[in-house]
């Protein structure tokens, strides 16, 4: 299934108003479409992911302490002691997330957003069909020492200026006032600007930016490590790993890192379906091969046969030939009771003997299970089956194979 992003509005912008879309093939190399659409007439699918604007969103850097990880109550009620000196609003109105591989003892960041307004946007994606796999942020902070990316988006009737860097992700509006906001930049400072606002960042800059369509940037974030989905957004242990796992097939089936290993498991995979199926043809033709022997050697031997079951009719008719020309085979009463005799324990003699179409049945022979377990073995080596029923003992000669 394709991949489908959706972009919402900054608050406070109805949740149930129209979103803006991408549609990317699956694998993320192929563009599809875009536009904005009410929840209920967007584009199906079974990957969508919900992207927030910048604009919705704030930014700490913290330190949790020891311990504050052990259950999501618990480190709820970390991150509202560690940020309620830093918010404007109350903490029990926002949504926390923390960043990927967060943990205890060093610094972490922490995205915060109105927590109402996106639930309700995530309510009424689900309820119009739409089940929201995860939630990214537009923009995040840069790893440190890394060099600050400015970023000019939005449209002509409102232009946005975003700097992100290692102190975190600030958006401005794209005027002469965001741009003396920010400062002077560092000299290795990147950018980028959507076609749109391209020339108004350009003029108000005085440098050139390299051109980024609005769906290239999606994807961008839509493929980050980031997922939102966290505290009462991920209600359970079971949807956080499945949503972790989740993360990890898709780097794995679409990141361009993993590029080589998928062909190479590919490859791999191929070769031993070529192997398994060259081998199995190989065997096919020797088994067949030696079924015509077998065919050929009947014919041979017994021309008046009609071949149909080589190994039957050829046991059968060397039995015949035997009988016909006075032979004696395993299944005649001589062999059989020398077999007999050589194998009985000593003293063991029958008080009767019957011999009838190949088969020899003997009474009074008095075996318990232990005799005739070990007769049974004696005369399975040569080449004779024997089973006890009663005081009676069966003793045949076994079927050739």
């Amino acid at each position: 299934m394709p991949l489908l992003i959706v972009t919402l509005p900054p608050p406070p912008a109805p949740t149930g108003g129209e979103y803006g879309w991408v549609m990317w093939s699956s694998d993320g190399r192929k563009y599809r479409a875009h536009g904005t659409a009410l929840p209920s007439l967007l584009p199906t699918s079974d990957e969508v992911t919900v992207a927030l604007p910048a604009a919705a969103m704030s930014w700490h850097q913290v330190t949790l302490p020891q311990g504050s990880m052990s259950s999501a109550t618990r480190l709820r009620a970390v991150l509202n002691g560690l940020l309620e000196d830093r918010l404007l609003d109350e903490p029990e109105a926002l949504h926390f997330a923390l960043e990927p591989a967060a943990a205890a003892g060093k610094p972490v960041w922490v995205a915060a957003c109105n927590r109402a307004w996106l639930r309700g946007a995530i309510q009424s994606l689900e309820a119009a069909g739409r089940r929201v796999n995860r939630i990214v942020p537009e923009f995040t902070p840069r790893p440190a020492g890394s060099p600050p990316m400015l970023f000019a988006t939005g449209q002509p009737d409102l232009p946005l200026l975003t700097l992100c860097d290692a102190h975190g992700v600030l958006t401005l509006p794209l005027d002469a006032a965001g741009i003396a906001a920010l400062g002077a930049l560092p000299e290795d400072t990147t950018g980028m600007a959507e076609p749109a606002v391209a020339e108004l960042a350009e003029g108000l800059l005085e440098r050139r930016l390299p051109i980024v369509k609005p769906a290239d940037r999606w994807l961008e974030a839509a493929q980050s490590a980031w997922d939102l989905s966290q505290f009462d957004l991920a209600s359970t242990g079971r949807a956080r790993a499945g949503k972790k796992l989740g993360a990890i097939v898709r780097t794995v089936w679409r990141g361009p890192q993993w590029r080589a290993a998928r062909w190479g498991a590919l490859v791999l995979v191929a070769a031993q379906l070529v192997g398994v199926n060259a081998w199995a043809w190989k065997e096919r033709n020797a088994l067949e091969a030696k079924r015509t022997a077998i065919r050929a050697i009947l014919a041979q031997t017994f021309p008046t046969v009609q071949v149909y079951e080589p190994q039957l009719q050829m046991t059968r008719e060397v039995a015949t030939l035997q009988q016909a020309t006075g032979g004696v085979s395993p299944a005649d009463l001589e062999p059989m009771l020398g077999a007999l005799a050589a194998s009985l324990p000593a003293g063991r003699l029958p008080s009767a003997v019957d011999y009838s179409a190949g088969q020899l049945r003997l009474r009074g022979l008095a075996l318990g299970m232990a005799d005739t377990s070990a007769l049974s073995s004696t005369l399975a080596s040569r080449g004779y089956s024997a089973r006890s029923e009663g005081d009676l003992l069966l003793v045949q000669a076994e079927a050739p194979r």
